[in-house]
């Protein structure tokens, strides 16, 4: 039987005409192909780039393509019970996040929807998850210190309110350790804090919340946990959300915020995915061509905003994740471009017992002292320098050369001042103590406490001081100066006396 294929095309678009009629293609569409968390809708000629539609399961989607005849859509929920053939309508409006008080000490998925059972959440208002950055006009320097209670950051890589700085490590090394100090060390200090964790396990991110209750930080937390179990696009959207729940305090209540993404690594992964599955060309690595604009207009949305908006700010410590210590590849040199400094965490300091194992010299901060109090900025001035002449002399001295006084000397000095920017994980220290004890290690002040004893003997001093000279830490705390160090160098040498002889 011979098929007439000008029959067949009359029938076809017989069959189209009588469709159209019945469905208006500019509002609404139908799926023509899903999976993967991406469905490929063809009408919605009116559609316009990200913005949100309805399926017929009730899920929702975002118009990521637009092409010639179809659209598509990444789909922010349930893509299992979708099917071909299935209508989607448009919903003129773009995606918005629940935003307000009322999301502190609660765990949220990247479209404000509750994960805690803790019962609904009544927000103040909604947010835009995609907003354009201020621009240079409403900004203004960074200067007001943002403490992160722990001495090899507050001394060395000093962040700022308003900051993006980048914590940067292989896997393992401590890297949501330090942001999570960070959080506990802004109880009491009003900073709104925003943990966004992307691609994690639930049982991890679970740990972290349980540890931030335990510490009284869900207070002024808010947790958007996209999962390693949830689809490509809700883990490609989780940071913009947690950006804009932060600023809300930011904007309309003239307050400080912190944003963690944890980690920008595995959003990028799922950028690439979502990108792949709806055919836009791949470049470097497979990632999409705008991979860097993905990044840079999420981390530009940090500011200190200037006076007129109300001085608040958003001060963001974004996560990269590298393989084997690799720092030139695509994902870590875009970040790196991007923010204000980087933490550098290495393998081989975290497995020799250094933690924080913040590598010296690739670690910076370009904002510097001036988001330091005067007497950090003062006494630890040297310590970068000193420590990277250490760690030099260490490498000359393994190799069995004899070594005058003065280079053992340095040595000496040098392993204390690793001993003494160790902290333990979940112990963030007040400025106050940091810059004493720093001045300790800095002034040579504990070159007889032999090296092993260095950090109980801290424990120690700091006791002391907080029982019989109150005074001395209050003032370094309330004016941020030290108006007095011989006093301290004298209450210091008098202890270290003391604690040699045993008492």
């Amino acid at each position: 039987m011979k098929i007439k294929t000008e029959e067949i095309k009359s029938i076809i678009r017989q069959e189209i005409s009588e469709y159209r009629t019945k469905l208006d293609v500019g509002e609404s569409g139908i799926v023509i192909q899903v999976g993967d968390g991406i469905a490929r809708v063809h009408g919605l000629s009116n559609a316009m780039s990200a913005e949100m539609l309805e399926f017929e399961n009730g899920a929702q989607g975002m118009v990521l393509n637009l092409e010639e005849d179809i659209i598509g859509v990444a789909v922010l929920g349930d893509y299992l019970t979708i099917r071909e053939g299935h209508s989607v309508k448009r919903l003129n409006t773009v995606l918005s996040v629940p935003c307000g008080e009322a999301l502190l000490g609660r765990v949220v998925n990247p479209l404000g929807e509750p994960l805690d059972n803790k019962g609904p959440i009544n927000a103040e208002s909604r947010r835009p998850v995609e907003t354009i950055a201020p621009g240079i006009a409403f900004r203004q320097p960074v200067k007001e210190p943002l403490q992160t209670g722990i001495k090899a950051v507050d001394s060395m890589t000093p962040i700022g309110r308003g900051q993006r700085e980048l914590i940067i490590g292989d896997r393992k090394t401590g890297k949501t350790a330090i942001a999570i100090d960070t959080i506990i060390n802004q109880k009491g200090k009003g900073v709104v804090c925003v943990y966004v964790a992307i691609g994690q396990k639930a049982s991890t991110v679970a740990g972290v919340v349980q540890k931030l209750t335990k510490e009284g930080a869900m207070d002024y937390t808010i947790v958007v946990a996209a999962n390693a179990s949830d689809p490509a696009p809700l883990q490609y959207i989780a940071p913009y959300a947690g950006a804009s729940m932060a600023e809300y305090f930011m904007y309309d209540k003239h307050g400080h915020t912190l944003c963690v993404y944890d980690d920008l690594t595995k959003q990028a992964n799922a950028y690439r995915e979502l990108s792949l599955l709806l055919r836009r060309p791949p470049g470097r690595e497979a990632y999409p061509g705008d991979i860097f604009y993905c990044h840079s207009r999420l981390l530009e949305r940090s500011a200190k905003l200037s006076n007129e908006l109300g001085g608040g700010s958003l001060t963001a410590l974004p996560i990269i994740e590298t393989l084997d210590g690799e720092v030139a590849a695509y994902i870590p040199t875009n970040v790196i471009s991007i923010t204000d400094g980087q933490i550098y965490l290495l393998p081989n300091l975290f497995a020799a017992g250094v933690r924080p194992a913040v590598d010296v010299g690739i670690s910076v901060s370009r904002v510097g002292g001036s988001a330091q109090v005067k007497a950090m900025k003062k006494y630890a001035g040297s310590l970068r320098l000193d420590l990277a002449q250490f760690r030099e002399l260490e490498a000359f001295a393994q190799m069995g050369t004899e070594l005058d006084s003065a280079t053992q000397r340095q040595l000496d000095r040098g392993q204390r001042l690793v001993e003494v920017l160790k902290q333990g994980q979940y112990t963030p220290m007040d400025v106050s103590e940091q810059v004493t004890i720093i001045f300790a290690g800095t002034e040579g002040l504990l070159d007889k406490v032999p090296v092993a004893n260095v950090i109980e003997f801290e424990g120690l001093l700091l006791q002391h001081l907080r029982a019989s000279h109150p005074s001395i830490l209050k003032g370094i705390e309330e004016t941020g100066e030290m108006k007095d160090p011989d006093s301290l160098k004298n209450v210091i040498t008098e202890f270290v006396t003391q604690y040699l002889s045993g008492k």
